[in-house]
């Protein structure tokens, strides 16, 4: 279709798509400020026009037309005048950065900050950071800059078999590679892009075992407990015997406040911003806990936390902290504040294989099956008996070696 049989306007999907080239370059206006661009040699771009600071005229791309539907480029031309209404200048440049692909001007950054947004009311507060930290430290410093239809697979397969090989991030890999992936399915949504480059590539990416899960036999605690029992901080010792009393995950002890433990009714309510999932979750405390509670509580400070940070008493202790006691105890790879959830959960299981979803509910999982459609109560009676005869489970082993 050449330009000058379009009969109406805003551009008809027929006609965007049916817009023959001509000898030099050439725009139409679809509406608004919008701009269908038509090159010469078959590519075409949506552009919204505005003016700089200075008042002068110019052309602020919004993608490729095979990327960007003609519906979300109405929205983003609307958004645009909205913003020129109201006093803002929308930018744009005459010539395109050296270190960006100018096929859409859609960068990889663009779209993972995009997707991440969407996890930031999902994810706990700990999460969403640490997720962030990853993808800026680690993939947006690669691609970040790069347009994203332009990242080659090989590229993508290169740079994670890469990072396998680098110690201290090998085991985000797997994480790392499903952001990437969620953020341009979100895209393809969106009508920006068509493609996934990353679709499949996990299942070629060389395979890592989970340090982080390491874990002794139930049998090897008596052992670990006395080492740990050692420990010249008592504060470290104790925090290490909440660990294996509670099995949480590691953030949720190392983030836990004194406000949250109600030593009448014997709970600690755990707020949905320290829990995986934002869903608030209640932990029944045995006799043993509130013993080390009320001994931790010797040590209190000015700090909200059980375990403050030395730096600051408005902070928790750091990250990897209650892991560093274990490897200076003799545990390097064989243990770790994680792994205790395994070692509570093969006993749980194994001393209660009726109450799969009382268990599960002790580890703050998500119900499974088709129980957990029906199945919406806390199990908290029997979770008072469950984590009793754990504490007591726990204080039997570790007689053993004493």
């Amino acid at each position: 279709m050449k330009r000058s049989e379009i009969k109406k306007k805003p551009l008809s999907d027929t006609t965007l798509a049916n817009l023959e080239p001509e000898n030099v370059d050439y725009r139409i206006k679809d509406s608004g400020n919008l701009y269908f661009f038509v090159k010469k040699d078959g590519n075409k771009y949506w552009q919204y026009r505005c003016k700089d600071e200075l008042g002068k005229d110019g052309y602020k791309g919004l993608g490729s037309y095979r990327n960007v539907s003609g519906q979300y480029a109405r929205k983003k031309a609307n958004e645009l005048a909205l913003k020129e209404a109201n006093g803002d200048i929308v930018r744009f440049s005459k010539h395109h950065k050296k270190h960006i692909d100018s096929k859409t001007n859609l960068t990889f950054e663009v779209i993972i900050i995009d997707w991440l947004e969407t996890k930031k009311t999902v994810w706990g507060e700990e999460t969403f950071s640490k997720a962030k930290s990853s993808i800026q430290r680690h993939v947006i410093k690669e691609f970040g800059h790069r347009d994203c239809i332009t990242i080659k697979k090989k590229e993508w397969f290169d740079f994670f078999q890469s990072l396998r090989t680098v110690n201290k991030i090998n085991n985000q890999v797997d994480k790392l590679i499903s952001y990437c992936t969620n953020a341009y399915d979100l895209a393809i949504v969106k009508g920006l892009i068509e493609d996934n480059p990353l679709m499949r590539i996990s299942k070629y990416i060389t395979s890592y075992t989970q340090g982080n899960m390491s874990h002794v036999k139930l049998h090897e605690l008596p052992e670990l407990i006395n080492k740990v029992r050692n420990y010249p901080s008592r504060t470290m010792v104790i925090a290490i015997e909440l660990a294996i009393l509670f099995f949480p995950r590691p953030s949720e002890l190392r983030c836990a406040k004194w406000e949250q433990f109600d030593f009448k009714e014997k709970l600690w309510n755990r707020p949905a911003e320290i829990m995986k999932g934002r869903l608030a979750h209640t932990i029944p405390l045995s006799k043993q806990a509130i013993m080390l509670l009320k001994e931790l509580e010797t040590y209190r400070t000015e700090s909200p936390f059980l375990f403050p940070s030395r730096r600051t008493y408005l902070e928790p202790v750091s990250d990897g902290t209650f892991n560093t006691v274990l490897k200076r105890c003799g545990y390097t790879r064989r243990q770790t504040v994680h792994g205790f959830r395994h070692i509570a959960s093969t006993a749980l299981n194994n001393q209660f294989s009726d109450k799969e979803q009382v268990i599960e509910v002790c580890l703050a999982h998500k119900k499974k099956g088709v129980k957990a459609v029906y199945d919406k109560s806390d199990h908290l009676e029997e979770r008072k008996i469950v984590m009793q005869w754990w504490a007591d489970c726990i204080d039997g082993i570790a007689k053993c070696n004493s």
